[in-house]
């Protein structure tokens, strides 16, 4: 690396975490020319700054390079799969099992730009864009994100949600707790004659004033606090819903690396 360095930019001990789960190069034709750590602290730049692709400095590699890994990556599941392993040693990290028993679900309204792409009017929350729906286990750490226009119901966004997660096969997951938007006995009898799980509606007391923290669902809102962090997810800029998704997972690998890096134990 010739050049300054960026507050954003991977450290030695969380480019060792990550380098071994990054594809190696595909056999034949012609071989890699650019350092695959430069191409993640592009990409962690333009997460944490929300600067457009082209405005991308020039003493990183060429944006169409940058964005071209980070392209290819969200087509295969790449950053996902990352925040699986990342997740997984971070749970260990904390003397967790790798696979959680309990998770929070919520959603979140963000608004979006004059970009083209899918984006709805939540009335709720007087926002028009995109609904980004999380499932995070007890540290807050996401276990699956699905993006919709902002006008998809809390609980038909829940439906594909859940459904993508148990398509991911979180085998000793059993309770969910989540909100008010989510009650109704229909959508948690739904849930548990789908994918077995039991629901536990965490509601706000009647009583209460001003602002209160519940038990549980303050950990997923801590986890949109976390992403709020990066300025790419201010807003929604992404024509594609697969992208918004791809940034979430992009920003709890940064989130992970920089928690287990704290420990020089390498994990993985």
């Amino acid at each position: 690396m010739n050049r300054q360095a960026y507050e954003t930019d991977l450290s030695n001990i969380s480019w060792e975490l990550l380098a071994p789960l990054i594809p190696p190069e595909k056999r034949g034709g012609r071989h890699r020319s650019v350092e695959m750590r430069e191409v993640l602290n592009a990409i962690f730049y333009v997460l944490r700054s929300g600067c457009a692709w082209r405005l991308l400095p020039h003493d990183f590699l060429a944006w169409q390079t940058v964005y071209g890994y980070f392209s290819r990556w969200r087509t295969c599941g790449l950053w996902e799969q990352l925040n699986t392993a990342l997740r997984e040693a971070v749970r260990e990290q904390e003397e967790r099992a790798a696979e959680p028993t309990a998770a929070v679900m919520d959603s979140q309204s963000v608004k979006t730009t004059a970009i083209a792409g899918e984006r709805g009017y939540d009335g709720a929350k007087l926002v028009t864009g995109r609904k980004r729906h999380l499932l995070v286990d007890v540290l807050g750490l996401v276990l699956k994100g699905v993006v919709t226009a902002a006008n998809v119901p809390e609980r038909a966004g829940a439906k594909l949600l859940l459904a993508a997660a148990f398509a991911q096969g979180f085998t000793e997951l059993a309770l969910i707790w989540a909100d008010g938007g989510y009650s109704g006995q229909e959508f948690a009898d739904w849930v548990l004659e789908h994918y077995g799980w039991l629901v536990e509606i965490v509601k706000r007391s009647d009583t209460a004033t001003g602002f209160v923290v519940l038990p549980r669902r303050w950990v997923v809102e801590r986890t949109f606090g976390w992403l709020s962090r990066c300025r790419r997810l201010s807003k929604d800029y992404e024509v594609l819903t697969t992208t918004s998704e791809a940034w979430i997972y992009a920003s709890m690998v940064q989130l992970m690396l920089q928690r287990l890096a704290r420990n020089p134990v390498v994990y993985l």
